[in-house]
């Protein structure tokens, strides 16, 4: 094979692994805001249900007082019931202790339904934290994998760099030109295999004539549709790869 078509096609896949680290260096930032994402709505779900017992003892703390006031209205009716002289004033402080009892039980059910609750949000509480500590666990091993991959990939762009430089040394200032005009005008990718003699970047069929040509792998061939510069793998050789 032509030692610059050579060439050219290692700094192709040197640019393509390049491209796919850049790309995914671009992509890091919003894999590692995912996981925080999760993390933020497992602490909002927490605190939500810390509100929700709050509101919950603030209401509890209120019938308390409520049910404190009524008690206090009893035995204050209870205490004058010994002091009452006729039967109209028994029987109107008799109404009255009634209705407070009747207020004292419905401010007990009250405050049994919020205890019962408090019970149900305790248990919500616990769910909610022991999931909060789940997925903080998670994502800390999830930040981890994303830390060792971008020190990975920080490797990988020296390797590949240097890669690129050493090809580049080899090749002459003009193919240099070519190879980079037709990266930048067909999205970075400059060099294609023929194949059944199309062009497998474009689809486009290649006169017999230069599929010949390129057939040979003898020289710097481009495809006449897209401009590529074209090389060919014989069947013996993509059959082993």
């Amino acid at each position: 094979m032509n030692s610059d078509l050579q060439h050219l096609i290692h700094l192709q896949d040197l640019e393509l692994i390049a491209e796919r680290v850049r790309q995914r260096v671009t992509d890091l930032p919003l894999a590692q805001a995912a996981p925080d994402a999760r993390v933020a709505a497992r602490t909002v779900a927490v605190e939500a249900v810390k509100g929700r017992i709050g509101a919950n003892l603030a209401a509890r703390r209120d019938i308390e007082k409520d049910l404190a006031a009524v008690q206090a209205r009893l035995s204050k009716y209870r205490d004058q019931l010994m002091e009452v002289k006729t039967n109209k004033e028994y029987q109107a402080m008799q109404k009255e202790m009634a209705v407070a009892e009747t207020e004292i039980r419905g401010h007990e059910d009250r405050l049994l339904d919020q205890m019962e609750e408090a019970e149900t949000l305790a248990a919500e509480l616990k769910a909610a934290e022991t999931a909060l500590r789940n997925e903080q666990a998670e994502v800390a091993r999830e930040q981890q994998a994303l830390s060792a991959e971008r020190a990975a990939m920080d490797t990988q762009v020296e390797r590949t760099s240097a890669a690129r430089r050493e090809v580049l040394a080899r090749l002459s200032a003009q193919t240099v030109a070519l190879f980079e005009r037709i990266a930048h005008g067909r999205r970075g990718l400059a060099v294609a295999e023929a194949k059944d003699g199309l062009c497998t970047a474009c689809h486009v069929r290649l006169r017999p004539q230069v599929f010949n040509e390129v057939r040979r792998n003898d020289g710097l061939h481009q495809c006449d549709s897209c401009t590529r510069i074209l090389y060919f793998v014989p069947a013996a050789t993509q059959t082993a790869s």
